[in-house]
């Protein structure tokens, strides 16, 4: 099975993160899916954004949460990447939404609280694209699954992130069962984990036989995608979509 690979914010090794021209390039380089982070704005509007603030994009230090988005829109962010980005804006998740074309999938992780759900929710209802085409994702546990209950017909990984104590063959920590027990338990429909080289063998196995999907980030190497693809690794986030496609089909 050859794993889907997923732009990590875009293709965000030659784009500047979360703009459309991240996106853009994404599907030029024949990636299966595309994953951003979204923020709620001022005005409750949902903007593609991995950072509370605005300053390591744009130079200008906003609080995404206390500006408008005609104010964010306002803000250049594709320039700090390179010039010929100059002029890319933050784009809404409406407008990352009509780029995503058939076949293909988005990741949108939701980096703020449940005051986006209702904003979520009438985006995404709104969208052309078929609810397949969407799988919501999230670090804190209390929005992820918030979302999933407000958007059930939606797929909904929880994004965790283990750690390894150091110690030769120790286990990690929180459990892979855990974390197993409670993304069952919520009604989840998979698993986004960390990449870690401590991971034992077997380990995504226990993760899909519970019947929840697998996806792992950030993996930029052929060799560990590789890897995973022998563990049975379902998706694989990367800033380097391009050369994991074509290193995983030769």
């Amino acid at each position: 099975m050859t794993p889907e690979i997923i732009a990590h914010r875009g293709a965000s090794a030659d784009a500047p993160e979360n703009t459309l021209a991240a996106i853009q390039l994404a599907w030029q380089l024949g990636t299966d899916a595309a994953e951003i982070d979204v923020m709620l704005t001022a005005d409750g509007q949902i903007v593609a954004i991995h950072d509370e603030t605005t300053l390591r994009t744009s130079g200008v230090d906003w609080a995404v949460n206390d500006r408008t988005l005609a104010e964010l829109k306002s803000l250049e962010v594709g320039s700090w990447k390179s010039s010929q980005f100059a002029g890319e804006r933050i784009p809404t998740l409406a407008e990352v939404l009509d780029l995503v074309p058939a076949g293909k999938r988005l990741f949108i992780e939701v980096k703020c609280g449940i005051e986006a759900i209702p904003e979520l929710v009438r985006v995404l209802s709104a969208a052309r694209i078929a609810r397949e085409q969407t799988v919501l994702i999230g670090l804190d546990f209390d929005t992820i699954v918030a979302a999933k209950r407000a958007l059930p017909e939606r797929a909904a990984f929880w994004v965790t992130e283990q750690f390894a104590s150091g110690e030769t063959n120790a286990p990690l920590r929180p459990a892979t069962n855990e974390l197993i027990q409670r993304a069952v338990a919520a009604g989840l429909d998979g698993l986004d984990i960390n990449d870690l080289a401590e991971r034992p063998n077997g380990d995504i196995a226990l993760i899909r036989q519970a019947g929840l999907a697998t996806c792992i980030w950030t993996v930029n190497s052929i060799e560990r995608a590789r890897w995973l693809r022998a563990e049975g690794m379902e998706s694989i986030t990367t800033d380097v979509p391009a050369e994991l496609l074509a290193g995983l089909t030769e």
